[in-house]
């Protein structure tokens, strides 16, 4: 069996299982946030339910509208802290979170060989620590509240091979930007990615997470890395209960394999409006921007704070450029401050958020306007995505956001900041 295989047919109490299967899944963790948790508790209600199965297994984080941007969203988060309240579950809130995909594997609450399903499409984050995570939809988050199980098909999985080693200012946003302009938007549709090779074995922990995070954005169901030393070593201080290792057997079957020879890829960006429109950062030099965001869930990690921050030291935000640095947690945050990255930023003439998913989905501190031209490290690009409809997106890693935002215009790193 595959990776995804292995996990699944544990926690669905049998010996294997195949791709097409039906089968039922305890779940381990159960996860909302405010941007869809409210569906999900008048789903509860509706169903009649009376209590979770497991308080200690069920997460609401609030990230998306907070600190709330209106009374809409404060009387929404306002009934999801009721909710936790009158049910014990676990729940962050503001000043005590961060964003959810980030927060969750700091604190230990996805672990290797688990199952976990989130109301967001970005649950698929946490195969980095190679567990089988999804996201659902709210009412299927609902009923997992209530009996601790979901229904899945089992997906057939592609494995993905990245042979050679990255080159000065590349990392896993870069791959996963190529790799999803290699194989389409659609390219892995309900499949399960598994990230193989060199490349990958070199890839820090905030790499992986990056590049776990997007696996959504090729269509897939979860997007999985095997546990090697870098992720027990993360997971030392974080794991408070035991977790089980699974590895995809030598004779395991993939839809199909697709390998990549990545020695001199360059710095990506991902042109409007697609995450699968990625080229050369050298095809993009020249486009003039009015904002850079560095951040998110998908590269709001400490690594990308530093990136960024060795970009920045000692240079100034171009004035035409309106630069937002959110730390992914207030952990991260706090690190950040302690490194006196923060300070780097701020000198520089960025703004530095609270931990929050704000600019990424449009929903606040740092909306764009109609005519603009926003370069961020979050996940997608469509129209619309961060502000008005006839803003332009542009996807690019920590570093060339950054250097773009000295320089007002997109460009390699090196430009800024040299080798």
């Amino acid at each position: 069996m595959t990776l995804a295989e292995k996990i699944l047919a544990a926690h669905a109490g049998k010996k294997s299982v195949q791709p097409g299967e039906f089968v039922d899944v305890q779940v381990d963790l159960v996860m909302t946030t405010d941007a869809t948790g409210l569906i999900s508790v008048q789903q509860f209600h509706k169903m009649g339910a009376k209590r979770v199965f497991d308080p200690q297994k069920v997460v609401l984080v609030m990230d998306h509208f907070v600190p709330s941007r209106d009374v809409e969203s404060a009387e929404t988060v306002k009934a999801l802290r009721e909710f936790a309240r009158d049910q014990g579950v676990l729940f962050f809130d503001v000043g005590r979170a961060g964003i959810v995909h980030v927060l969750l594997p700091e604190k230990g609450l996805v672990l290797p060989g688990e199952v976990a399903v989130g109301g967001d499409s970005h649950t698929c984050t946490y195969g980095a620590l190679g567990a089988f995570a999804t996201g659902m939809g709210s009412t299927d988050i609902a009923f997992a509240m209530v009996f601790g199980w979901t229904w899945m098909r089992v997906p057939e999985s592609l494995r993905l091979i990245y042979h050679g080693l990255l080159g000065p200012w590349v990392g896993g946003k870069d791959l996963i930007l190529y790799t999803i302009t290699r194989i389409g938007v659609e390219g892995a549709n309900y499949q399960a990615l598994e990230f193989t090779g060199q490349a990958i074995s070199a890839l820090a922990m905030d790499d992986r997470f990056t590049m776990a995070n997007m696996a959504i954005e090729a269509g897939a169901k979860a997007g999985l890395f095997s546990v090697d030393e870098k992720t027990r070593a993360y997971l030392k201080d974080r794991a408070r209960r035991p977790y089980s290792v699974h590895s995809a057997d030598p004779d395991a079957r993939y839809a199909r394999t697709v390998e990549f020879d990545i020695s001199s890829l360059e710095p990506q960006v991902a042109f409007p409006h697609s995450p699968g429109n990625s080229r050369g950062v050298s095809q993009a030099d020249g486009v003039l921007i009015d904002q850079a965001v560095i951040g998110s869930c998908t590269n709001g990690w400490l690594g990308d704070l530093r990136a960024a921050a060795r970009v920045l030291k000692g240079r100034q935000i171009h004035p035409r450029v309106r630069c937002i640095v959110v730390p992914g947690s207030q952990e991260i945050y706090l690190q950040a401050m302690n490194e006196g990255l923060l300070e780097i930023f701020v000198r520089a003439g960025a703004a530095v958020s609270t931990p929050t998913c704000g600019p990424c989905p449009g929903a606040h501190m740092g909306a764009v306007g109609a005519g603009e031209r926003c370069i961020s490290t979050t996940n997608r690009n469509f129209i619309g995505r961060m502000g008005s409809p006839k803003a332009e997106i542009y996807l690019a890693n920590p570093a060339v956001v950054a250097a773009s935002a000295v320089a007002g215009q997109i460009v390699h790193p090196g430009e800024v900041a040299g080798k």
